[in-house]
């Protein structure tokens, strides 16, 4: 709670959106001018300056810009004396985003992450009774593709076919999973 009042004026003056997690801070605003670039360097000078009269350092290695857009200028942003590096994508509260705010990734990941607790299930648990491969999988699986489902079209037939249909019919495409689950 203290932590929270002591940095509750980091955002005073600042022009553009200044976002405030618990380890992170996020800075955004349109760059597509000239002015709107100054801006947002106007803004990181700033908040290094906050840093400086507060005794506290951002964690400069950490620092990326993300840059959305096509024909975006590629704009060399410092904070302090250091140049903060370009970065293609970047995790954002749980969710992977590129430059074109494309999130295909971030579904491969999950069914990755699925299919590899799939053949966890498959390779330690002796039952195979339905009901507690349903309950395995509603327990330790559902949740890592519950986060995408707003994210995969009906239509990116592809995409569902990384996962698999489910616990009853197997996942053809993990190699380590073999036959099907029941």
């Amino acid at each position: 709670m203290l932590f929270n009042i002591f940095i509750n004026d980091l955002d005073s003056e600042i022009t553009y959106t200044l976002s405030k997690f618990a380890d992170s801070t996020e800075l955004s605003g349109a760059a597509d001018t000239p002015e709107g670039q100054d801006a947002i360097q106007r803004d990181l000078d700033k908040l290094e300056e906050w840093a400086s009269v507060n005794l506290m350092r951002f964690n400069k290695a950490e620092c990326k810009a993300l840059r959305l857009g096509r024909g975006n200028p590629q704009y060399q942003y410092r904070l302090g004396d250091q140049g903060i590096e370009s970065s293609p994508d970047e995790k954002d509260l749980g969710v992977l985003v590129d430059e074109k705010l494309d999130v295909s990734h971030q579904c491969v990941l999950a069914a990755q992450k699925a299919n590899c607790i799939l053949g966890c299930i498959k390779r330690s648990v002796a039952s195979r009774s339905r009901g507690v491969t349903l309950l395995l999988y509603s327990a330790l699986v559902r949740s890592h593709l519950e986060s995408c489902v707003q994210l995969w079209s009906p239509l990116a037939q592809e995409r569902h076919e990384a996962v698999g249909a489910g616990p009853e019919e197997g996942h053809k495409n993990d190699p380590r999973a073999g036959a099907p689950l029941l």
